[in-house]
């Protein structure tokens, strides 16, 4: 500390010897004043100036002795009043003073008075930095004394703080930036590595007076405080019983976000999507979105019948779509806030995706027009992954919404936690800091200052495009819920939370005594809203019938019919003209642009896709290649996201070129195909599936109209992103009646790679389909399409290029849209056999469910033993090993490509085709993996329990795989053995 404290005397003597050399003769420098108690006091003879003074001083004799400064130096020290007499001018502020104010800058959030409990600092931390002149003690720290405070010193132009006037007494200088940085804000922004960026915030909250309301906008926030807190205090008198997730102690965050969006409004945005847990959410329903009062109260009657099909969901994971006219700015604004489950912050890369897609449909590349504001809880905003993977979506090319508004609810508690034992960092939003985000810690108790902060941040936001945080610091005035007792474990917060006065109060008393308002007006506002409130109640009754589409938050205008239902129950055939099919290849295997030098094993790539083109088929990579293309010429946005997807994980697709000598120069064919083609976007995602699934699901809400495809680097890795899958992708519909049509491309396959790298782990996602396996189908003329409409996702494996072709076709074609889980292959990508002829791919032709037969075994039924049902890859080993046994006559070997929902249909008419053989399920997956758990079951119930379906595969094992290749080789000869020993079942009981 000591050397510190020296360091100013030390720069002053470096700079005496340095104007020494130059032969600048040493003068009365140190001070501008005659006085000599007016230089800098260290105790050093000729030392007292800062650097900067002596330097100034010396370019003053001559300009030429120091270098060149980046502004000149009557820039840096002009003065509004005559500087000419020595004993009128004020002093340059001293180097160390200019650190101070860089201090209070970086560290005065620490100090702030943040808590509106008193109880805890926000930072965790009650220690008081000792750079920070809080007392008149630390005036030591700096060398300086009580009697330094009341000299004028010229201010220099890194600060805001005098506003007009370019100079201040050292006591006005240490007030002004207390009352900025260390009272009921608290900043950090000194890490953002923008000096622009700086300067603006600092501009925005040291300028004096810049925290002055009109009298209508007091009154504004007190009307918007009073429908807050009334409308928490309407749900706990008339269902004081029920869980709510009540806003009470954060009453200020209605007002706070109806400032961001008001802002944003009058800055030009027209859509807002929010995403937020579920404290507070019914009341942002009712006083931010503006949902139906006696929508919201008729959900808390426990005779409303549901109307609609699935699940539906409480009350406070409800979402909302409004379109309504910002009575701020006078300007239309859309409003939708998103869905959300119980796992807090799962919601974040949805919003993202959301708005993303909002943004790229409106042409709003700059994000001008569209934004997001994303609400969090403090101890979710640290605990949950999902929020640094999707803060770092945030400035990636094709995934940037440039720039999100962050609130963060901080109740300085996580249900019964205390902060001190849910984070390790000083803050719940240190986390921001990673991509250079402004935090704004805000004392919740004072309304002015939170609305303030709001009014900067949505500013910030529209004006840089980045992210930016409001830290909300307030308490929570009852238990996790309603029911809960907090006293438990929090005995001494909650007695001061007991006796906390609501910041209504403290508000409304505070506009009363300044005479903005008048104690009767203040009761009218909230007679005003009670009386709403009452009215609504009374109108709630009379709802018997619960409408989940009535809380739709992505709606579709325009795709299904005026309720909500399909507009018919069929679809087309999935094939496309030959010209077409001929036309995609041709592009596929060339580079449209020119002076383009590619890799030369890529040159080989294209001329196989050219040689296949010309032969009429192709292989998985091109069949791909043609579904996207003939969609992008219908005028279908095609989106393909994930790790590595541009290339493909194995070398395979190839959709962006690089220029091997001109860096960063790429080209994407697809977007070459036609003259007005719908765009194609394909994008390498950071290494996140949680954050990235959630986006592209996200992405795929907001228009049917758009192919949204998210694939896996390998398909076991979609279990870090099982949140995504379990509570959005599968439930979705049936909780929130929101159709998806989000495809999942995941890699899968035994093929001796180890435990990690084999299964995408299909069981999973058969146990999640909801057909029932005991329920024997009515086989209608629309059956197909109808068992379709009824699934909550679509599963298959697809066993040739030409299926995965038409599936992808189909998936836009249908009538509405569902999930689309496909198992996608590894070595069938150059696998000889895995090819298909364009006749399978050409107008007319359609997927085909189950690949029947079609080989010596279908031309003689009766002479079969064993009909093999199988999936996938598995049918390529089965074909080879059949034909080595020279049994193609007598086994016959059937493909399930849609495996959920089964088809019941096609599987009865095969049993049938083959009346005297054995049944038969093949997989490669081990017994308690894979598929034969599902489709037992189910093939029981179609044969009516009267032929059996033997197991072939390998045994119940723990881990998807082994890791020894000669283990996987063994496992493998063994279950063909058994798949062609016809003798394998004889004597065994089903």
């Amino acid at each position: 500390m000591s050397q510190l404290r020296l360091l100013p005397s030390r720069l002053g003597a470096q700079a005496t010897g340095l104007l020494a050399t130059r032969g600048i003769p040493r003068r009365s420098w140190r001070s501008r004043s005659s006085e000599p108690s007016a230089a800098f006091p260290n105790g050093t003879s000729g030392g007292g100036s800062s650097y900067v003074e002596a330097m100034y001083s010396a370019w003053l004799e001559n300009p030429q002795s120091v270098h060149q400064l980046k502004h000149k130096p009557s820039e840096l020290t002009s003065c509004s009043r005559d500087c000419s007499s020595p004993l009128q001018a004020p002093l340059l502020l001293p180097g160390c003073l200019v650190t101070f104010g860089g201090r209070n800058q970086i560290r005065g959030h620490h100090v702030a008075q943040l808590d509106p409990l008193g109880i805890l600092d926000a930072d965790l931390d009650s220690f008081v930095p000792s750079d920070l002149i809080t007392t008149i003690d630390k005036l030591a720290f700096y060398d300086l004394q009580e009697a330094d405070l009341d000299k004028e010193f010229q201010l220099p132009t890194t600060t805001f703080i005098g506003g007009s006037e370019s100079s201040l007494s050292l006591r006005e200088i240490i007030r002004r930036l207390e009352s900025t940085y260390c009272q009921h804000i608290g900043l950090e922004f000194m890490f953002i590595n923008d000096v622009e960026q700086c300067q603006w915030i600092r501009q925005k909250f040291e300028t004096p007076g810049v925290m002055q309301f009109s009298s209508e906008e007091k009154r504004t926030l007190l009307a918007r405080l009073v429908r807050s807190m009334r409308f928490e205090d309407f749900l706990a008198r008339k269902w004081s019983s029920e869980k709510r997730f009540g806003l009470e102690g954060c009453e200020v965050m209605i007002p706070a976000l109806k400032t961001i969006i008001d802002k944003s409004s009058e800055m030009g945005i027209e859509n807002v999507i929010l995403g937020m847990p579920h404290r507070g959410r019914l009341n942002v329903l009712a006083n931010v979105i503006r949902k139906d009062l006696e929508q919201i109260f008729c959900q808390f009657d426990p005779k409303l019948e549901a109307a609609d099909e699935g699940s539906g969901d409480v009350k406070y994971h409800l979402g909302m779509y409004h379109e309504r006219i910002n009575r701020v700015t006078n300007r239309n604004i859309t409003l939708s806030l998103v869905a959300n489950p119980s796992h807090l912050e799962a919601v974040d890369p949805v919003v993202q995706g959301k708005t993303k897609a909002e943004q790229f449909y409106r042409g709003d590349a700059q994000g001008k027009k569209v934004m997001s504001i994303l609400v969090h809880g403090d101890a979710a905003f640290a605990g949950q992954g999902v929020v640094y993977e999707t803060f770092h979506l945030s400035d990636l090319p094709s995934y940037t919404t440039n720039g999100t508004v962050h609130v963060v609810v901080n109740n300085q508690i996580g249900f019964t936690t205390d902060p001190r034992m849910a984070r390790s960092s000083p803050y719940p939003t240190d986390v921001a800091r990673v991509v250079n985000a402004p935090i704004f810690h805000v004392n919740a108790d004072d309304p002015e200052a939170v609305i303030y902060v709001c009014s900067v941040a949505a500013e910030w936001r529209n004006t840089f495009n980045k992210d930016v945080v409001v830290d909300l610091v307030c308490y929570r005035r009852r238990g996790h819920n309603e029911m809960d007792e907090p006293m438990f474990t929090q005995p001494l917060m909650y007695k001061q939370i007991h006796q906390q006065v609501p910041v209504l109060k403290k508000y409304a008393d505070k506009l009363i005594t300044e005479g903005t308002v008048t104690l009767q007006e203040f009761e009218e506002e909230i007679a005003k809203y009670d009386r709403i409130c009452e009215e609504a109640y009374g109108r709630s009754k009379d709802k018997k019938i619960l409408h989940i589409k009535h809380w739709l938050d992505s709606p579709w205008p325009g795709f299904f019919n005026v309720d909500g239902e399909p507009k018919s129950m069929t679809c087309p055939p999935t094939g496309i003209p030959e010209d077409v099919l001929t036309h995609i290849g041709t592009v596929a295997s060339s580079v449209p642009l020119e002076d383009f030098k590619i890799h030369t094993g890529l040159s080989r790539i294209l001329r196989a896709r050219a040689d296949m083109t010309r032969k009429r088929t192709v292989d998985w990579a091109l069949a791909e290649y043609m579904a996207f293309g003939s969609l992008l010429k219908e005028g279908i946005h095609v989106r393909l996201s994930g790790q590595d997807v541009e290339r493909g994980t194995f070398s395979h697709r190839h959709h962006v070129l690089h220029d091997q000598e001109v860096d960063r120069r790429t080209c994407v064919p697809m977007n070459h195909l036609w003259p007005g083609q719908a765009p194609y976007t394909v994008c390498n995602s950071s290494l996140s599936e949680y954050g990235v699934l959630g986006f592209e699901l996200g992405y795929a809400m907001a228009s049917p109209n758009a192919l949204v495809l998210w694939e896996a680097q390998f398909g076991d890795f979609h279990n870090t992103a099982q949140c995504i899958i379990d509570q959005f992708i599968s439930t979705g519909q049936a909780k929130w009646v929101r159709h998806n049509g989000i495809v999942l491309l995941l890699p899968h396959g035994m093929e001796g790679m180890g435990p990690e790298h084999s299964s995408a782990r299909p069981e999973r996602f058969l146990q999640m389909s909801n057909d029932d396996s005991d329920a024997y189908p009515v086989f209608t003329e629309d059956f197909e399409v109808s068992q379709l409409y009824d699934c909550n996702w679509i599963v298959v494996n697809c066993s040739t290029p030409a299926s995965y072709f038409h599936v992808l076709r189909r998936q836009i074609l249908l009538p509405f849209r569902k999930p689309l889980i496909i198992f996608t292959p590894k070595s069938l990508l150059r696998h000889p056999e895995a090819k298909s002829s364009f006749d399978q791919m050409v107008s007319g032709t359609s997927f085909q469910r189950v690949i029947p037969e079609d080989g010596v075994a279908a031309r003689t039924p009766g002479q079969v033993r064993r009909l093999i049902f199988c999936t996938g890859k598995v049918y390529y080993d089965l074909v080879k090993e059949r034909s080595s046994q020279g049994l193609d006559g007598q086994v016959a070997l059937t493909r399930l490509e849609q495996i959920s929902p089964f088809p019941f249909d096609l599987i009865e008419q095969e049993a049938a085709r083959f009346p005297g053989a054995e049944l038969v399920w093949c997989q490669e997956e081990h017994k308690n993996m894979g598929y034969y758990d599902y489709i037992s079951p189910r093939f029981m119930t179609i044969l009516g329990r009267t032929r059996p379906i033997w197991y072939v595969g390998r045994e119940p094992a723990a881990a998807p795989a082994t890791g020894n290749r000669n283990t996987h080789l063994v496992s493998l000869r063994k279950f063909l053995d058994t798949a062609f020993d016809l003798r394998a079942f004889e004597g065994k009981t089903f």
